[in-house]
């Protein structure tokens, strides 16, 4: 063996050793990373989850107390303890809105936290889209005969049957309902439902309100988004009924939508499986 070859051969024995020390010492520093993301992971959690259990008892601290502030309220409307004179008489359906809406608001906060400890529990069960109508129909009717604005129901043709959670589909309406009939000064509120071809069943709530910015409407369902509009300043709320209305529906197996134009008005919908768990899924009959 020539003296060259044998240069040669140290030569790349000296290379693939320091391709080893090189490699050795990559795997060290990815080690250590992920290591670092696992710690930082851990970090993110536990601040994730102090923070569901600080919204969920702070939460249920307030409600107590926004109870009986509604409750003194509706009695000294009612006149139990005397007559009130009109000035009174407005002032405590001021405070009596006030807590209404601070209940609203903690009740959002409480979802929310639930939602994000995993603690919502899909109960779904046989029911007919009539009576879903039926009970929002009665639930908004004081609302609606107190404003301007008309709240139609258009009536899904034939039976429908849906097997899901009722009161999560109920609770995403009533959060698309409440905002059109909050920003719709005049016209008309519509709700509909259609069966799609696909197993999908979808909800729809129309309104001829002031609409959204086309910038606005990719933020829309994210948490604590509030439009910077006057009409959104004037009208109070946590900003977390759209986002809540979208992780429920995600949690049926669905999605939610919007579409809207500046002074022309929103359309929100979600689009949920018939029968939560797939097509395929294995349910009781109705």
């Amino acid at each position: 063996m020539s003296a060259e070859f044998q240069g040669l051969l140290a030569a790349r024995d000296d290379d693939i050793a320091a391709l080893r020390l090189e490699l050795d010492e990559t795997n060290k520093g990815v080690v250590a990373l992920y290591a670092e993301l696992d710690d930082k992971a851990s970090q993110l959690r536990d601040a994730n989850d102090l923070k569901s259990r600080f919204l969920s008892y702070m939460s249920h601290e307030f409600r107590t107390p926004l109870t009986s502030m509604t409750s003194i309220s509706g009695i000294l409307l009612a006149k139990l303890d005397g007559p009130l004179t009109a000035e009174q008489t407005k002032q405590v359906e001021f405070i009596r809105g006030s807590a209404r809406e601070l209940t609203e608001m903690v009740n959002d906060l409480l979802d929310l936290a639930k939602v994000e400890a995993g603690r919502i529990i899909i109960s779904p069960e046989w029911f007919e889209m009539v009576d879903l109508f039926a009970a929002l129909r009665g639930m908004f009717k004081p609302i609606a005969a107190s404003t301007s604005v008309a709240l139609v129901f258009d009536e899904p043709e034939g039976t429908v049957k849906l097997y899901t959670d009722d009161n999560k589909v109920s609770q995403i309406l009533r959060n698309f309902i409440s905002n059109a009939l909050k920003f719709t000064p005049l016209g008309e509120v519509r709700v509909s439902a259609r069966v799609l071809d696909d197993g999908m069943v979808e909800f729809a709530v129309s309104d001829t309100g002031i609409g959204i910015a086309a910038e606005h409407v990719p933020n829309l369902f994210k948490d604590f988004v509030q439009l910077d509009v006057r009409l959104q300043k004037r009208l109070r709320g946590s900003g977390l009924g759209l986002s809540l209305a979208r992780k429920f529906a995600e949690l049926l197996g669905g999605t939610v939508a919007v579409q809207s134009e500046l002074g022309k008005g929103s359309r929100f919908s979600v689009v949920i499986p018939m029968r939560f768990g797939g097509a395929a899924a294995t349910v009781p009959s109705p």
